[in-house]
């Protein structure tokens, strides 16, 4: 299969899917080596970015997927007519920062940090897939662990945890 071919099928695989495709799956399905597949695919990242489009296709945890680019978000809007805004509160944006920060982490150490309960704002990250248990600690009454998803890095533009800005000390 030749590459235009090839970049013609992940183009159709990422749109029909509408989710993070993983690398491995996109290599099997196309029966190319994932090394040769990723160079393949930062070409097109790449074609993308170099060309007016509405499109581009982002990285989120070695998985792909296509998406609108956020600077025409504004038409995006205006088209779907947004009955409410369903963003964060300040509470649970201190309590996503925390977990994404210090994962994993379980209720109590959350709530030891920012000094207050944090049950509804867990909840509430958990409903927006935000957030997911990670596992449990050891020990007694074995705790939850909680951690960030691909939702969480990708509504804000990461490609892994690892980019997230380093904290500075406020000592």
């Amino acid at each position: 299969m030749d590459i235009r071919k090839i970049k013609a099928v992940i183009e159709c695989l990422l749109f029909v899917t509408g989710d993070p495709v993983s690398l491995k799956e996109l290599s099997i399905v196309l029966e190319v080596d994932q090394n040769t597949l990723r160079k393949i695919i930062n070409q097109l990242i790449d074609d993308y970015n170099d060309s007016i489009r509405g499109i581009k296709i982002i990285e989120i945890n070695g998985s792909y997927q296509l998406c609108s680019k956020p600077e025409l978000y504004e038409y995006v809007e205006k088209l779907l007519k947004p009955k409410a805004k369903t963003g964060l509160s300040q509470a649970s944006l201190e309590t996503l920062s925390i977990i994404a920060y210090k994962q994993p982490i379980t209720k109590s150490a959350i709530d030891s940090v920012r000094g207050v309960k944090s049950d509804a704002c867990i909840t509430r990250l958990l409903e927006k897939d935000m957030i997911k248990e990670v596992g449990r600690m050891e020990g007694p009454g074995r705790p939850i662990l909680y951690g960030t998803t691909d939702t969480f890095l990708r509504l804000f533009g990461l490609k892994n945890i690892s980019e997230l800005p380093p904290l500075k000390d406020f000592e």
